[in-house]
């Protein structure tokens, strides 16, 4: 059965996921800025979640009881699974994984730090702009004697 602390480690399991609460009771999970799985702290220890789901597998959950199409995101085929253990574990988190995998697909590259390689030509004008500054010092210094 997945309780919140479970749900919780499972979902911080992936790469790039992270958590927030956008709302005071709700606990979403994400990958580079978009959300993946979100729940509601208020129902106790197993709580209420949504995620998105496959157009097909959309249609499956419905025929289940307690599974309904997420307030406000039901359209872009998400989920509201009205308790965490109503499904069994392997199968929930099936869902969870899924649901990540879409999301991340569509969201915003991760963020690479992008490291400067000297080319041949930078060395070039670098060494030059050097020596140029090193002749003006050292002309500076002529001129003042």
């Amino acid at each position: 059965m997945f309780d919140v602390d479970r749900l919780r480690e499972f979902c911080l399991s992936f790469p790039d996921a992270t958590e927030d609460m956008p709302w005071p009771e709700d606990l979403c999970f994400k990958v580079r800025g978009k959300i993946f799985v979100a729940l509601g702290l208020s129902d106790g220890r197993f709580p209420r979640l949504s995620l998105k789901a496959s157009p097909e597998k959309f249609h499956e959950l419905l025929e289940t009881e307690g599974i309904s199409p997420a307030p406000y995101v039901g359209r872009y085929k998400w989920v509201q699974i009205q308790s965490s253990n109503l499904l069994p574990a392997a199968e929930l988190e099936s869902l969870i994984r899924q649901s990540y995998e879409m999301v991340a697909s569509k969201a915003p590259a991760p963020k690479t730090r992008k490291v400067k390689t000297a080319t041949k030509k930078s060395q070039a004008i670098a060494k030059t702009k050097a020596e140029k500054k090193a002749g003006k010092k050292s002309a500076g210094n002529r001129r003042s004697k």
